[in-house]
């Protein structure tokens, strides 16, 4: 690591089975992230991609190993997961949804402050999305969706985001579109963990590549990936 690199993320054998009698989904997963890095995971279905994010993320506990974040508390890292059919047809306005993402930084009973509303209101307008702020999120196309689900996990964290198929059901121009928010994002300092299909265009955008098939099969620079000529996903 250079001297002026800081670790972000630490995973320690990470491994998960389902059931003691099924197979590992994951399986020694130890690597670290840096500030900055733009992790692409990539692998074929059912290599463990998925699984591994949700352990990053908390919501699934590990069998074996642990996730260390270095100045970082877990409820500060943005989420994004795969949508459901019912995740898409949530009956909230785009507001509603956004503020949600704060969530984890709150006790119980929540309630917003105008500061909250000033951050929401920052992160939708650098999408694009201040406009939608009172549209039904179920009306949205699957773009724009996106758009108000990234704003929301921005709202959790502005240092480390998880995303989990971004541009999947997604048209062209539209994950194109994504992809350059992600861009940005990166560029101004966020530390980014991408599990993608689209290996082309994750990789070309990445600075890292995790290659699971239920193991690490590599883990290193994109460039270096890229070299090899990825691993015929």
């Amino acid at each position: 690591m250079a001297a002026d690199t800081k670790e972000i993320l630490r995973l320690e054998n990470l491994s998960l089975r389902y059931e003691a009698a099924a197979g590992w989904a994951v399986k020694g997963v130890t690597l670290t992230v840096d500030e900055g890095d733009f992790l692409a995971v990539v692998g074929e279905n059912g290599s463990g991609k998925t699984s591994l994010l949700k352990m990053i993320a908390g919501l699934t506990p590990p069998t074996e190993g642990r996730v260390v974040f270095e100045n970082l508390r877990a409820c500060e890292v943005g989420y994004l997961p795969q949508q459901t059919a019912v995740q898409k047809d949530f009956p909230a306005t785009v507001t509603e949804v956004v503020m949600s993402g704060l969530l984890n930084r709150k006790g119980f009973p929540a309630f917003y402050t105008k500061k909250d509303r000033e951050t929401a209101r920052a992160h939708l307008e650098r999408f694009g999305a201040w406009d939608l702020r009172g549209e039904s999120y179920r009306t949205l196309s699957g773009g724009q969706q996106q758009r108000v689900l990234l704003a929301r996990a921005l709202c959790a964290s502005e240092k480390l985001l998880l995303l989990d198929e971004p541009v999947t059901g997604l048209d062209p121009n539209a994950a194109a579109e994504l992809y350059d928010i992600l861009a940005d994002l990166h560029t101004r300092g966020m530390t980014i963990l991408m599990v993608s299909h689209d290996v082309d265009g994750a990789v070309r955008r990445a600075s890292k590549v995790l290659h699971m098939d239920t193991a690490p099969v590599y883990y290193g620079d994109a460039e270096g990936y890229l070299k090899r000529g990825g691993f015929h996903v």
